[in-house]
């Protein structure tokens, strides 16, 4: 199905409304620091596996303090996501916790799922950012 012009955009039945009440944008961006702390806070339990099952590359001290790392910088970018690189930020994150295969399999197991998951929060900001555009929200009709 080809999408339409620009000029051609299907409002809603009330028209475009006016700007939400509300920002959505303010609420994703609270679902995605929710997200870097609980990807965090998973990393840090990975500390588990890493220290008792050793089948990464190179000694099991730098691992621990690889997947260590990684986890404070995701605690870290909790707090900018207001920032416009977040979305680099974000995504950079994802592929330092993929490379964290390398410390465990377990590791790099969490980060595709987290992967999976991030793609979804993604999808949702833009279908909210298309509804918003068209005026299908209802706070902006409020």
């Amino acid at each position: 199905m080809a999408r339409k012009p620009a000029e051609e955009l299907e409002m809603g039945p009330l028209g475009p409304g006016h700007a939400p009440a509300n920002d959505p944008m303010k609420g994703i961006r609270g679902v995605m620091a929710g997200t870097l702390i609980l990807e965090g806070i998973v990393m840090l339990l990975g500390l588990t596996v890493v220290g008792r099952v050793d089948s990464g590359l190179g000694p099991v001290w730098l691992q621990f303090g690889y997947v260590l790392a990684v986890a404070v910088l995701m605690f870290a970018a909790a707090f900018m996501q207001k920032a416009e690189a977040a979305d680099k930020i974000n995504w950079g994150l994802q592929i330092l916790a993929l490379i964290g295969v390398f410390a465990n399999l377990v590791i790099g197991v969490m980060a595709l799922i987290f992967i999976g998951v991030w793609w979804y929060i993604y999808h949702l900001r833009k279908v909210v950012q298309e509804r918003m555009r068209r005026g299908l929200l209802p706070s902006q009709h409020v």
